[in-house]
């Protein structure tokens, strides 16, 4: 099953149970955020990524150096966990795991969220790749990703017991548009994710094709 059928039934389900009125809010604010076209300014295809160490899910420090010296890379930024749909793209990504290291890809998904917090997503997840930790959103930044929750939806998340500065460490509400890249050993995108809606994911297959076109050259 692709992720955009699992994202979809979620839809159906999510328009059955949550008011009118809040679904509503989350669509203007979503309009909003598209018209400022913020994904513009993201890295894209034949930009060079920027180099970072961070902590994985148990606080030790992850080097992309250390990453491409082993292949090609497959980066995921997601929201955090409290996202339904963030755990759906990590689960999809997960599933085909093994697909990625057939063609000697490593998979990393990174998240502003505290190595604990990162841990849990994992553990929940039983994800079997590396989590990282961007706490500040400071590598997230660097590629162009980072917006600021609309203010409108902060007693809303709270609301649904969504609480982000728990999760971040931080009471910013900054967070990253979900994006997926492909870098190659030479540390240069060569597959490029970015959007404004969260309800919107690169398919993993479509990942896993542009990790094989690298292969072929």
């Amino acid at each position: 099953m692709s992720l955009k059928t699992q994202i979809d039934a979620f839809e159906v389900q999510k328009k059955a149970n949550v008011p009118a009125d809040i679904l509503n809010l989350m669509d203007v604010t979503t309009e909003k955020l598209i018209a400022e076209q913020l994904s513009e300014h993201a890295l894209r295809v034949g930009d060079k990524f920027p180099a970072f160490e961070l902590p994985d899910s148990k606080g030790k420090q992850i080097s992309s150096t250390k990453l491409l010296s082993k292949g090609s890379l497959v980066l995921s930024f997601y929201r955090g966990g409290w996202c339904p749909y963030c755990n759906l793209e990590l689960r999809a990504l997960n599933n085909m795991q093994q697909a990625f290291a057939d063609q000697n890809a490593q998979l990393v998904a990174v998240s502003p969220q505290l190595p604990d917090e990162s841990l849990s997503t994992q553990q929940q997840n039983e994800l079997a790749y590396t989590v990282l930790s961007d706490v500040a959103n400071s590598l997230a930044k660097k590629c162009g990703l980072v917006f600021t929750l609309d203010e409108r939806l902060i007693p809303i998340y709270d609301q649904l017991g969504l609480d982000i500065p728990k999760a971040n460490g931080d009471d910013s509400y900054e967070l990253p548009l979900p994006a997926t890249y492909v870098i190659d050993s030479q540390g240069v995108i060569q597959f490029a994710f970015a959007h404004e809606d969260y309800t919107l994911r690169a398919e993993p297959l479509d990942v896993l094709n542009a990790v094989k076109a690298i292969n072929r050259v």
